[in-house]
C-alpha cells in the first residue's frame, strides 16, 4: 500500500482537482480542511463534498492556536513596527508545511499536496529539491513558496504546476465535481473585507494614537489616524491636501509616530536590504549573483544583483529604481524560472 498524501482542500477547485489528478495517479489520499479562525472555515463542507466524490475520507484539523501565534500575532506586531507583512507566505512555511505536514507524519503520512500553481524538480547534482515556476506564469504561485526549506520541499506535492486555470475547471466540470467554477478565494483569508486597519484595532483592543505627517522635508503637512493604517505607496485615504500634488507614503516610523509622505518620484529606490533569507538551489550564494527579483506577489521580476551579506541577509540592488520598496514584503529571488530563494525586506537604500 502506498503511503498516504494529505491533501489541503479548502472547498475550492484548485485543492479539488489536485486531490483529483493525485488519485488518478494512484496514491492513497486523506482530504484534510484546516479550521484556522475566520480562514477557509466556509469551506469546510465544500471541500467535504469533493473528497466524498473522490470517495477518500475527509479530516477537519483544528489549528486555530498556532495559525492565530504563527500567523495573525505576528501580522499585528509588523504592522505596529510600521511594516507590512506577507502572511500568505508565512502561512505557507508554517502552517501548510508546518503544523499540517508535523500532523500528517504524526499519523504515518508522507506528504503534503495542495492546490498551488508551481513545479517541483530534483536536482541530482546538488542532492537539492528545486521549486521552479508554474507552466502557465499568469497562475505562477512560487512567490508565496520561496520560504519553504529543503525538508519541507522534499515532502510537497504540487499536481498543477503545468496546468492553467481553464484546464482545472475543465478537469474538475468533467469528474463531476461542484466546485468546478467556483470563485477564487481572497488574498488574505482572515481579512476578507481588506481593512487591515480596523481588523488589528478589533484584534488588540488598542487605540493607535494619531501623529504628524511629515512630507521628506520634514514639513508637517497634517496628522495621521494611527500608524497601523497606512503602507508605503499607499495614496487612498491620507485625507491631506497641500500644493505638492498626488502625495504618497514614502515611510512609517513608529519610533516617533510619523509617517513621512512624499511625491510619486520620492517612492522609487534601486538598492534594498532584507533578513531572514531562505535559499532553495544552493545553502549560499557565491559572490554577487546576477538574479532577477521580485518585492510583491503581483509584478514581474525585475534584473538585479544580489550579494549575500551575512548568514541570513543580502543586499540587493536592481538595474532600474523599483516603485515602492516595503518593509516587511517579501523579496523573491529567480533564476529564469527556477525559485533562488526569498527574504524579508528591511529597507530600501538611496541611491
Amino acid at each position: 500500500m502506498n503511503q498516504i498524501t494529505a491533501v489541503a482542500m479548502s472547498g475550492g477547485v484548485d485543492s479539488s482537482a489536485a486531490a483529483l489528478l493525485l488519485q488518478r495517479e494512484g496514491l492513497d489520499l486523506a482530504g484534510v480542511t484546516l479550521e484556522l479562525t475566520g480562514c477557509g472555515q466556509g469551506g469546510a463542507e465544500d471541500a467535504r463534498a469533493a473528497a466524498q466524490a473522490l470517495n477518500i475520507p475527509h479530516y477537519l484539523f483544528d489549528l486555530t492556536v498556532p495559525f492565530r501565534e504563527e500567523v495573525i500575532q505576528p501580522f499585528i506586531q509588523a504592522y505596529e513596527e510600521g511594516l507590512t507583512p506577507n502572511p500568505c507566505v508565512m502561512c505557507n512555511r508554517r502552517i501548510k508545511f508546518g503544523a499540517l505536514l508535523e500532523l500528517a507524519q504524526g499519523k504515518g503520512w508522507g506528504r503534503v499536496a495542495t492546490g498551488h500553481y508551481a513545479r517541483l524538480d530534483f536536482d541530482t547534482g546538488s542532492g537539492r529539491w528545486l521549486l521552479k515556476k508554474a507552466a502557465h506564469l499568469d497562475k505562477d504561485q512560487s512567490y508565496v513558496l520561496a520560504m519553504l526549506t529543503q525538508e519541507q520541499l522534499s515532502r510537497a506535492l504540487f499536481p498543477l504546476g503545468g496546468l492553467s486555470k481553464e484546464e482545472v475547471r475543465s478537469i474538475a466540470e468533467e469528474a463531476g465535481l461542484a466546485n468546478a467554477h467556483k470563485g477564487d478565494s481572497q488574498d488574505i483569508c482572515f481579512i476578507p473585507d481588506g481593512d487591515y486597519s480596523a481588523f488589528i484595532r478589533r484584534r488588540t483592543g488598542r487605540d493607535y494614537p494619531p501623529g504628524p505627517f511629515l512630507y521628506e522635508d520634514g514639513a508637517q503637512l497634517g496628522w495621521h489616524g494611527g500608524i497601523v493604517g497606512y503602507t508605503v505607496g499607499q495614496r487612498r485615504g491620507l485625507g491631506v491636501s497641500s500644493g505638492l500634488g498626488r502625495l504618497y507614503v514614502k515611510e512609517v516610523r513608529p519610533g516617533d509616530n510619523t509617517v513621512v509622505l512624499s511625491t510619486n518620484e520620492g517612492l522609487f529606490a534601486r538598492t534594498l536590504t532584507a533578513s531572514g533569507l531562505n535559499l532553495i538551489p544552493c545553502r549560499r550564494l557565491d559572490g554577487p549573483v546576477r538574479l532577477s527579483a521580485k518585492i510583491r506577489y503581483r509584478m514581474a521580476e525585475r534584473p538585479c544583483t544580489v550579494e549575500q551579506t551575512g548568514e541570513e541577509s543580502i543586499r540587493l540592488t536592481f538595474d532600474q529604481p523599483q516603485r515602492a520598496i516595503t518593509p516587511g514584503q517579501t523579496v523573491v529571488l529567480y533564476d529564469g524560472g527556477t525559485v533562488v530563494g526569498g527574504a524579508v525586506i528591511d529597507r530600501p537604500l538611496e541611491d
